[in-house]
């Protein structure tokens, strides 16, 4: 199942992608809620009324894929967005480094920065000289849990997208810490839907693509993970509660524009991909 946060004409639904058009669920199922997170702390009731929609799918529930515009998936978040730092070994190299392999490095977005497929991710000339673009695979929790044990992790996932960890490398560095480079408006594009954790049977060999412009930047799979998802999930909870519809990026893998020599950082019109294998594509130009 492919969930989407869509908008068409002055309605902003919670929908399920069906072929080549996506069902609007609280017009086929007035008990469903109206937005992702509320649809997401329902848990397994959900997902079963979702299935009792897709078996009676009738025309006047339906929009055509392409005549509906994408927002994130989980358009606010009700917290920042967890990043995980330097999770490919490749990548930390390149940024001049070594990978820590005792020790998750963990920042975040701030929940402003969200958008979605197709959406702008703005220059912001006035601010930056060095915006990157990082491909990563995202994690949303799907049940609330605090110590969660590693062997457990894996049953808080309510699904996977794509995060676009946007990131202004002057100011990251500049300030001494990740999070204003992190956080610029427009810089977590998210999308372009939430796969639900039963479609992808292992989430540790998925194939990872970052294109600009046609051209190929990242290429890599999460069998790459230093740290792999019930490691993230195990601890993150040690000492904070998880709740649904947390969104977890779990790094991204060497490619970056950073990293090239000379370095090579997102101008207005560039279009950056990414794709990852049972996932999709994520789209966005920036202006």
């Amino acid at each position: 199942m492919k969930f989407v946060t869509a908008h068409a004409g002055s309605d902003v639904f919670v929908g399920v992608v069906h072929g080549k058009k996506v069902v609007h669920l609280s017009k086929a199922d007035e008990t469903i809620p109206h937005t992702m997170i509320e649809c997401i702390e329902l848990g397994e009731s959900f997902i079963e009324k979702v299935q009792r929609v897709l078996e009676r799918v009738r025309p006047e529930w339906t929009y055509e894929l392409r005549d509906v515009q994408l927002l994130a998936p989980i358009p606010r978040p009700t917290k920042n967005i967890f990043c995980i730092g330097k999770n490919y070994a490749d990548h930390a190299q390149e940024m001049g480094g070594e990978a820590d392999r005792e020790n998750i490095i963990v920042f975040s977005k701030a929940p402003t920065a969200v958008i979605g497929h197709e959406a702008t991710i703005l220059r912001h000339a006035d601010v930056t000289d060095q915006l990157d673009y990082e491909g990563e695979l995202a994690i949303v929790i799907g049940k609330k849990g605090k110590a969660i044990p590693k062997e457990q992790a894996l049953d808080y996932v309510f699904g996977y997208t794509i995060v676009n960890d946007v990131t202004a490398r002057d100011l990251q560095e500049r300030h001494k810490q990740y999070l204003l480079g992190k956080s610029l408006d427009t810089s977590c594009p998210m999308g372009p839907w939430i796969v639900h954790r039963s479609a992808i049977a292992e989430p540790h060999a998925l194939h990872i693509e970052t294109k600009v412009n046609g051209e190929v930047r990242q290429s890599a799979t999460t069998a790459q993970f230093i740290f792999d998802i019930p490691t993230i999930i195990a601890t993150l909870s040690k000492g904070m509660t998880l709740e649904p519809g947390d969104v977890i990026a779990t790094g991204t893998p060497a490619g970056v524009g950073k990293g090239m020599n000379p370095p090579r950082f997102l101008q207005s019109g560039d279009v950056i991909e990414i794709t990852i294998e049972q996932i999709g594509t994520l789209r966005n130009v920036v202006k």
